[in-house]
């Protein structure tokens, strides 16, 4: 399936140029974006099944962020312009998600105040280290924080009771481990800048 997708993306009358953004993998991260409007349901304050309707719509656009990763670098697709995008719908999607959740009483405002705050500190680390030719990777903890973040999300999102367990308290719980590590992979980027900008 994955093959006959590339295979009609290169199929495609466009310039070399115009497939730097019109491929596979960036398609993908397109359609993830897409997602977004969705979210907006939340400000209905959802039943039930609504609710994990838009749950489940949030987990597939999670998922598929693996998706066109893989297939970025199995194909050798790997674009500076995807470089740029898959990270971006990371953000716009988690952080939409939580954003939504806060009139209605499913997530502490301000956890999510600092959670974006941290990760526009780091985006700015990033940039400015860009601009002297330093490149701050992602680090393990940084990939740590943003799964726990996905999971706890996609529990607030689906919120009522679902197989015997507290979808909102098992969210919660992970929201505050998602919340350490966001402070302490923050904590590692202002480091690891530091120690980059005294050299």
């Amino acid at each position: 399936m994955i093959d006959f997708l590339k295979n009609s993306f290169d199929k495609l009358p466009i310039s070399s140029d115009q497939k730097e953004v019109f491929n596979l993998p960036n398609s993908i991260t397109l359609i993830r974006i897409g997602v977004i409007p969705v979210l907006f349901l939340l400000l209905l304050n959802p039943g039930k099944m609504l609710s994990l309707i838009i749950a489940i719509l949030f987990i597939i656009a999670a998922v598929t962020d693996l998706l066109d990763g893989y297939i970025a670098r199995k194909y050798n697709i790997v674009t500076k312009i995807g470089k740029y995008l898959d990270p971006l719908a990371d953000k716009l999607i988690v952080n939409t998600a939580m954003i939504m959740m806060i009139p209605i009483g499913r997530i502490p405002a301000w956890i999510v105040a600092v959670i974006i705050m941290r990760d526009l500190a780091v985006d700015g680390l990033r940039g400015i280290a860009s601009t002297d030719d330093f490149v701050i990777y992602a680090s393990k903890l940084g990939k740590q924080k943003t799964l726990c973040q996905i999971f706890a999300v996609s529990a607030l999102l689906i919120h009522y009771p679902l197989f015997g367990a507290d979808a909102h308290a098992v969210g919660m719980a992970v929201l505050y481990l998602a919340l350490v590590l966001t402070l302490w992979s923050g904590g590692d980027y202002f480091m690891r800048f530091y120690r980059v900008a005294i050299k």
